[in-house]
């Protein structure tokens, strides 16, 4: 691998690629190798990872390379992102692995990399594993009793589920509730955690097969959920993603409650409880410009960040804010824990809902949001984004018609090769017109069918 190469590995969530092809045993084991080589010998390092079928593969090849490298392997097993990020300090580890591509197609996969404080490597930290990874000649090869040792932790999902009881430990007695587990990571802990504290659960996409995660179902196809809650006159329900740190809600009547409108409850009941430092939470540029309005008509700051909850969390971080999020529905609160965790935000909700006396549907209302419209454009070169001036001259239209009334976002996916892009206008057919407008001419500029120039 060549240096130029390793150094475009980690993206904004780690490494990320179809499992086998892009994503291989051999680059999992090499980034073990160049992840212990920067350890002390026989640290210990915990590995976990969602349901994909794919996970078990590259789970042996990373503990392999760990072990290669003279570090000691935890193994977690199947247990969300936002488990695992827990577990590491909880462990005494240096560091820690997640094994998963969250959000997308069961074929993908990726890994992310935890320091010992729970938090994502920084971007520095990663450049140096790249580093490393550029000349794996250079890393030691211990034999003997220097190899590493990898071991199982038979009670790692115990651990999480008790320690998530005692931070939320609010009876749920007469809460009716459907969980969608996207066939993911939270299969094995949200039904458990919601029953243990009292709520009375129906569970739907809570058995994995290794091909069926996030497929037609959690956080990016709410529809079964909603369904569900529907059909079932239940009080609300919440869907997960696949590997457990988003989660969307829906209310009694089965509207759809998003990241920015769970961002809003939340903001407000930590207000209301003097739980918000600063007054003021974080969230990306994607979020609806209707959240905006309504912290501002309660004084609550709204600090804008690149979309990415690294990017939320950095701002978090250097600003002393406790509460940021995206509007897909990944939530920090640092208050809970040191990534988002979309059953403790589920929890919060709920929590939240027993305070105030009001229904999911109600405490939404909180804010009126804007027509929005949301697209993705495979593009191939999405590099060449900031170069575009023709998609810029459309964007800056846009901005002549509507001034502060409207907004839109085109920015390039840090996982995926697509060029994303984000409408907001007051009436619903501008929103939409000018959205096909736009990526109409992303397609034709930088899609995947567009000349090379």
């Amino acid at each position: 691998m060549s240096a130029q190469t390793a150094r475009r590995l980690f993206g904004t969530d780690g490494v990320r690629g179809i499992a086998n092809r892009e994503l291989t045993p051999e680059l999992a084991v090499g980034i073990g190798r160049a992840l212990g080589a920067g350890l002390t010998a026989h640290e210990q390092v915990v590995i976990g990872r969602d349901t994909r079928r794919s996970g078990p593969m590259l789970e042996s090849a990373l503990a392999a390379g760990l072990a290669a490298a003279g570090i000691d392997v935890l193994l977690v097993g199947v247990l969300p992102t936002p488990a695992i990020a827990e577990l590491v300090p909880a462990l005494g580890a240096a560091a820690g692995a997640v094994i998963s591509a969250s959000h997308n197609p069961f074929a993908d996969n990726g890994i992310k990399l935890i320091g010992p404080d729970g938090f994502k490597l920084a971007d520095a930290q990663e450049a140096e594993v790249e580093r490393r990874m550029a000349d794996p000649d250079a890393l030691e090869r211990p034999i003997g009793a220097g190899l590493g040792d990898i071991t199982v932790v038979d009670d790692a999902a115990d651990r999480y589920i008790t320690s998530l009881m005692a931070r939320f430990a609010t009876s749920l007695a007469n809460i009716t509730v459907v969980v969608d587990c996207a066939n993911g990571a939270t299969s094995v802990t949200a039904p458990e955690v919601l029953r243990r504290l009292g709520a009375r659960v129906s569970v739907i996409n809570a058995t994995p097969d290794g091909t069926n995660i996030n497929d037609g179902c959690g956080s990016t196809h709410p529809e079964a959920l909603q369904a569900a809650v529907r059909q079932g006159g239940h009080r609300l329900g919440f869907a997960f993603d696949g590997d457990g740190d988003r989660v969307l809600a829906v209310d009694h009547a089965g509207a759809l409650v998003d990241g920015d409108q769970i961002l809003a409850i939340l903001a407000l009941h930590m207000q209301a409880g003097g739980g918000l430092p600063g007054d003021a939470v974080v969230t990306t540029t994607m979020t609806n410009l209707g959240f905006r309005r309504a912290m501002g008509l309660r004084g609550i700051e709204v600090r804008w960040t690149d979309v990415g909850d690294r990017y939320v969390l950095a701002e978090m971080l250097a600003g002393g804010y406790v509460l940021g999020g995206e509007q897909s529905g990944h939530l920090i609160n640092l208050r809970s824990g040191p990534t988002g965790d979309g059953l403790a935000t589920a929890l919060m909700v709920l929590d939240a809902l027993i305070a105030s006396g009001q229904t999911l549907g109600e405490a939404a209302a909180v804010m009126r949001r804007l027509p929005q419209k949301l697209v993705g454009i495979r593009c191939s070169r999405k590099g060449e984004l900031a170069g575009a001036e023709e998609i810029w001259d459309e964007v800056r239209a846009f901005d002549a018609a509507f001034g502060e009334d409207g907004r839109v976002v085109v920015r390039a996916s840090g996982t995926e090769p697509l060029v994303r892009v984000m409408v907001e206008a007051p009436d619903g057919k501008d929103c939409d017109s000018w959205c096909a407008r736009i990526a109409d001419v992303v397609e034709r500029v930088l899609g995947d069918a567009a000349p090379q120039s």
